[in-house]
């Protein structure tokens, strides 16, 4: 069992105004298999650790541990990081011109693991992940990202998911600009990587319509840069009902 540890995490970004801190103090730690779901108004700070645990050089811990079964995150390089088993599906995935989809995977696959994977296995792992969601077997031919939807995009980010194997997954509103339909099929395919690798998940949404679909088993509430409420799945449903009015007021103003 692997446990991702997060301890008085504090962030700033740079802005032209100068440092602006954006996380104020952050604990929490997740383990093997388990789902956090943060939750939070708007500007609360909620991609900002996603962005931090990632290693965005937008964003400067000032104070604070994050460690992966002992090992210092936060000295670790982007690449190490992956290689240490993070993994970050982007809110806005980027585009990559030129490259194409199937290149990328086994680049990135061979990357992470140290060597690369044997084609035929690797084939049949790749087809049988697209099947399953719903991605046309041409998508492996189109460049990373480019003319992609947003449920493409979306859907690109979870297949990386099922293939590349992560510890932990920090999936920063994986359920945003998703039709229904979309948002069904890849809760299904986090659900499977879940299923079959124990794979933690940080589970980063605005709303509690994925929560439907990945049942989690702790939901924190952040507010102004830091854990306000935590609880379980009860939490997230008692928001659905009352929203977040009871914490305004309380300093969540960052954009």
């Amino acid at each position: 069992m692997s446990t991702l540890e997060i301890r008085d995490l504090h962030v700033s970004v740079e802005t032209k105004e100068g440092a602006k801190p954006i996380l104020r103090g952050v604990d929490l730690t997740i383990k093997s298999g388990e789902t956090h779901a943060i939750m939070g108004p708007n500007g609360s700070g909620k991609s900002t650790l996603a962005s931090a645990l990632a290693g965005h050089p937008k964003y400067q811990v000032t104070s604070g541990t994050v460690t992966l079964d002992g090992e210092d995150v936060l000295a670790m390089t982007v690449d190490e990081r992956a290689r240490a088993g993070l993994f970050l599906a982007m809110q806005y995935p980027v585009e990559v011109p030129g490259v194409s989809v199937a290149n990328f995977l086994r680049t990135a696959k061979t990357a992470i693991s140290g060597q690369a994977p044997a084609l035929r296995h690797w084939g049949k792992e790749v087809k049988g992940a697209m099947e399953n969601l719903r991605i046309d077997s041409t998508f492996a031919e189109r460049s990373v990202n480019e003319g992609f939807s947003g449920g493409e995009k979306k859907r690109h980010e979870i297949l990386q998911l099922e293939l590349f194997k992560p510890h932990f997954a920090i999936l920063d509103e994986t359920d945003s600009g998703l039709d229904v339909d979309a948002l069904r099929v890849v809760s299904e395919g986090v659900n499977r990587a879940k299923e079959s690798t124990d794979v933690g998940v940080l589970l980063i949404t605005h709303y509690t319509r994925i929560l439907r679909y990945i049942t989690p088993d702790f939901v924190h509430v952040f507010v102004d840069g830091k854990i306000a409420e935590e609880g379980g799945p009860e939490l997230a449903e008692r928001l659905e009902s009352e929203g977040y009015d009871r914490y305004v007021g309380t300093g969540a103003t960052m954009a």
